[in-house]
């Protein structure tokens, strides 16, 4: 392996775990990014020239370099993905009773660029980085030889890979099946393989679902931004007395309606389909009242330069959602940006119950599922937040 070559001073925030190099970072007389290949493998090196690990290089990215090991020269070959990938697998068996699962996340399986979601004989992959790319026909080898999926998809639509240089097509191998079925929390959910949001399933949100719903019993529920129903569904096989949808999407509307109809039958259930801030502004006006309300909006802090604007929305979209709380009512507010810090969401709804002269008494903090491990050297990996309260 060629030398990637860091600039004085550079090496702490590596020397402490984490797994970046920035092309600020670089020591560009010294190791020329544009001398190297998409993709390429390197042995990074700190001013002095002592090794700090093995990375695959991308110079068009402003995350240049990603480290997938601490020693020099280890190049990111089969047998190293094999063994990455079993006991990212070992850990999930651990975990869950069945095949149902993200089985690799990135950075926090020391694979970065690289997340694979499992659902049963079905993997759903996605790639965002040139380093993972340049071994996708490795990748596909090991997860042959250690699950023998029916059915893989490459889910290539992101944006990350745009950023990397990369292809955005989806590809796939064997039939596809129309619907992911997915056991969760005793419930049984249907997903799109191909068209749903991200990829298929949010997988992350599984504890916070379920402990959402320990206040279902008789509540009245509102799931906003509910994409295939998670949250209200399981509120409603939970013993919810009614459950209100809604979300932007008529296709994901109808998922969660069908989704509701599987599970909780009894529950009555009802779509609105519109811009959720218009949404609740008119729920408000029309005097519509709930006792559980689940709030798990898409990021609106993509990028830290946008991160004023991206606030003012979690602060309005908490503030909205609180007006529509009966007395002693439940809030789960979520947010899977991880620009927003856990305690500006958890002030978002403070504030949002302190303008209606109202307490919010914090009964749950909770974060992503255990299948989306957080590498502890990267509070970027830590993005999803979940505050469940009760305000009155």
């Amino acid at each position: 392996m060629r030398k990637l070559w860091l600039k004085k001073n550079e090496d702490r925030r590596l020397r402490a775990g984490h797994l970046w190099v920035f092309s600020n970072e670089v020591d560009v007389q010294k190791s020329p990014l544009t001398d190297f290949a998409p993709g390429e493998e390197v042995t990074l090196c700190d001013a002095r020239g002592a090794t700090l690990g093995s990375a695959c290089l991308n110079p068009a990215s402003l995350i240049c370099a990603r480290l997938h090991s601490r020693q020099g020269e280890q190049p990111l070959d089969a047998a190293l993905l094999r063994q990455r990938l079993g006991a990212a697998l070992a850990l999930r068996e651990r975990l869950y009773s069945g095949p149902w699962y993200r089985l690799c996340h990135g950075e926090g399986d020391f694979l970065p660029g690289l997340v694979i979601d499992r659902y049963g004989d079905h993997l759903t992959i996605q790639i965002s980085t040139a380093g993972m790319e340049a071994r996708r026909e490795i990748i596909e080898a090991c997860l042959d030889e250690i699950l023998a999926p029916a059915t893989l998809f490459w889910d290539n639509d992101l944006a990350a890979r745009g950023l990397e240089g990369l292809a955005r097509e989806p590809q796939s191998r064997g039939t596809l099946p129309p619907r992911l079925l997915v056991p969760e929390n005793g419930c049984r959910f249907h997903a799109p393989c191909a068209t749903g949001q991200k990829t298929g399933w949010f997988y992350d949100q599984r504890g916070n679902r379920r402990e959402a719903a320990r206040y279902a019993q008789g509540a009245d529920v509102l799931d906003i931004f509910c994409y295939a129903g998670g949250f209200g569904v399981t509120a409603a096989a939970a013993g919810a007395k009614s459950v209100t949808f809604l979300d932007a999407s008529p296709q994901a509307l109808a998922l969660a309606r069908e989704n509701a109809a599987i599970n909780a039958p009894d529950c009555p259930a009802e779509t609105i389909c519109g811009d959720a801030f218009q949404q609740l502004n008119e729920l408000y006006e029309e005097g519509r009242r709930f006792s559980l309300i689940c709030l798990d909006p898409p990021a609106f802090i993509k990028r830290r330069k946008d991160a004023a604007q991206g606030l003012a929305a979690y602060r309005k979209i908490n503030a909205l959602a609180l007006r529509l709380l009966t007395p002693g009512g439940i809030v789960a507010s979520s947010s899977c940006s991880h620009h927003l810090p856990a305690e500006a969401l958890r002030g978002c709804v403070a504030q949002a119950a302190a303008r209606r002269r109202l307490h919010a008494r914090l009964l749950f903090a909770g974060g992503q599922g255990p299948d989306h491990p957080v590498h502890s050297a990267m509070p970027e990996t830590a993005y999803l937040k979940c505050f469940i309260a009760q305000v009155g």
